[in-house]
């Protein structure tokens, strides 16, 4: 990519925006003039990548100015007094959150050794992690200009050496992924999977390629012809609609098949048909056409709209029975839900009102994604009263490094916890006097005990009594930081 390429993703903002960017790209270029990266391109290529990325979301242009500078006060002679100087503060507290966040070194195995382990070196890099979230909390821009310059980084990984290579890859898996989920950024987080994939686990990576490739491009040849009959049937139908097929991520497909006894004849989406139209009803109208031109499977039709999943994620899905009997996945969305889907929170960040996390979320509006709302918000907290390290290391262990698992209330909204988490926390996600006044819990409509762990896709009735309240004993079997500071906080004051 050069400035021209970057320069033509710009047309939404104004001529003043663009000179800004222009401003930055000048910059950066005399301070990486004499650098190369490892894989022999110009340094400020880049820059240019990751600041395309950015103007790819539609971010504003301090945005696009600050992923162009992101890397000169680390790779460089130039500090951040100087990019204050130039830039002002804004831009320049982007780019600091940016360096900072570049210097944390974490892994799920660091984080095993620090909770079993009284090790004083840590203390160090609990403090950088501290700042690393607070800078999130403070301006999300921070983490999403990180995550674009993570995927040009994995894009390039051949430039470094093999271990090398295989550390970056196992942090993007383990980190970059699973933040970029959490930000309801599915295109990012697929991305950034599917270029760590090869090198963490490259004999299954190897072994998976070679077993989807002639049946991979048999599907794509049949799912072209079926996007024929659908644009020819909506049109007549009164409907301007997108189809697209979509190929599933390899790292994705190689999880799901370790759910299905790795048995490839069972994974019914490996190129899957995504329609885009204009709004909710329409949506609704082409799942009655796709029924009326395909019989459905039994089971496999999913409302994602009436019923979103935690991290924003709204579309139908169907599974029908096409031509010649060939077993397809259909999703169905608006513009809009795309958008989320593919981009999560920048899709939403309109930075000319405001330009702050805090801002943001004071002024979200109703189809913000409540999942992103709330995990900013448990962000936020960490600029309030310190915790110890050992609070922060639970917190990350728990509430970011594990497996999610959804839950259902009675009423049918989702909730999104940790897996091994126990109806303690679930009340808590529903509500604070919920969890303080829990009495019982029924799990798929059985009575449980308060301790037991929750599976994903359980049905869970909190049973409040008027006079309970929580118990020292909670905090063993509590999980989420939520419920075990809800719990501390009842047991203070009582």
């Amino acid at each position: 990519m050069n400035l021209e390429d970057l320069l033509t993703k710009l047309s939404y903002l104004k001529e003043d925006d663009v000179d800004l960017v222009r401003k930055a790209y000048s910059f950066a270029s005399k301070h990486h003039r004499l650098q190369k990266r490892k894989t022999g391109e110009p340094f400020i290529v880049h820059s240019l990548e990751t600041a395309g990325v950015i103007a790819d979301l539609k971010l504003d242009a301090k945005a696009i100015a600050a992923a162009m500078l992101h890397d000169v006060c680390e790779d460089t002679s130039c500090d951040i007094h100087e990019i204050r100087k130039e830039f002002g503060k804004e831009i320049a507290n982007i780019v600091d959150g940016v360096t900072k966040l570049g210097k944390i070194r974490i892994t799920r195995r660091w984080i095993f050794l620090l909770k079993k382990e009284n090790i004083p070196e840590f203390d160090r890099q609990i403090e950088t992690i501290r700042k690393m979230f607070m800078a999130m909390a403070k301006d999300i821009r921070v983490i999403i200009i990180k995550l674009a310059d993570r995927r040009h980084n994995m894009k390039t990984l051949q430039g470094v050496d093999e271990e090398r290579r295989y550390r970056i890859a196992k942090e993007t898996l383990e980190i970059y992924a699973p933040l970029a989920y959490r930000l309801g950024m599915g295109s990012l987080k697929g991305d950034l999977e599917d270029l760590a994939f090869p090198y963490v686990y490259p004999k299954e990576y190897k072994d998976l390629k070679n077993r989807i490739a002639g049946r991979l491009e048999k599907k794509e040849k049949y799912i072209e012809k079926l996007k024929k009959i659908i644009l020819k049937k909506l049109a007549k139908e009164g409907i301007r609609a997108e189809v697209h097929g979509r190929t599933k991520h390899m790292y994705s497909l190689w999880r799901k098949l370790q759910r299905y006894d790795n048995d490839l004849a069972r994974i019914y989406d490996l190129v899957a048909l995504r329609i885009i139209v204009n709004n909710v009803a329409e949506c609704y109208q082409v799942l009655g056409i796709i029924h009326k031109l395909w019989k459905p499977l039994v089971g496999r039709i999913k409302d994602y709209i009436a019923q979103p999943k935690p991290n924003g994620y709204e579309s139908l899905h169907t599974t029908v029975f096409a031509d010649h009997g060939e077993i397809v996945e259909i999703q169905i969305r608006s513009r809009k839900m795309h958008d989320q889907a593919e981009n999560g929170i920048a899709a939403h960040w309109h930075y000319s009102e405001s330009k702050g996390t805090l801002d943001y979320l004071r002024r979200r509006t109703s189809y913000v994604p409540r999942k992103e709302i709330i995990w900013i918000k448990e962000l936020a907290k960490w600029q309030g009263p310190l915790k110890s390290n050992k609070e922060i290391v639970d917190d990350l262990s728990t509430d970011f490094f594990s497996d999610r698992i959804f839950i259902y209330t009675p009423f049918g909204d989702v909730k999104d916890l940790p897996a091994g988490a126990t109806p303690i926390d679930f009340a808590y996600a529903v509500h604070t006097d919920i969890g303080n006044s829990i009495g019982g819990a029924r799990i798929n409509g059985k009575m449980v005990e308060l301790s037991s762990p929750l599976q994903n896709g359980d049905i869970v009735e909190i049973i409040v009594k008027k006079n309970a309240c929580p118990k020292t004993d909670w905090l063993e079997f509590a999980k989420t930081s939520l419920a075990r500071s809800k719990i501390k906080s009842f047991l203070k004051k009582s």
